[in-house]
């Protein structure tokens, strides 16, 4: 390797927060309801007691580690189909 690691998130599920509203239980609403609509709901006591164990930024980094990430400018997927 070249030193450079790459991580993938815990879910294949993307959130559109970029340019979002960026009040963390905004964010965590984004998540819960993503979740929900995968039907992985399952996940979310454990996602949530991690974003909610430190500050903001720690919110966003796990935020990160189970979603893809993305920006509310992008194409709903239907759309792009």
């Amino acid at each position: 390797m070249n030193g450079k690691e790459i991580i993938m998130a815990k879910t294949n599920i993307r959130v559109r927060i970029i340019g979002a509203d960026g009040n963390v239980f905004n964010l965590l609403g984004i998540c819960r309801r993503a979740l929900s609509r995968a039907g992985k709901i399952e996940l979310w006591d454990e996602f949530y007691k991690e974003a909610t164990s430190g500050d903001y930024n720690h919110a966003l980094a796990t935020i990160a580690d189970y979603f893809e990430v993305g920006s509310v400018d992008e194409p709903d997927q239907e759309e792009e189909e």
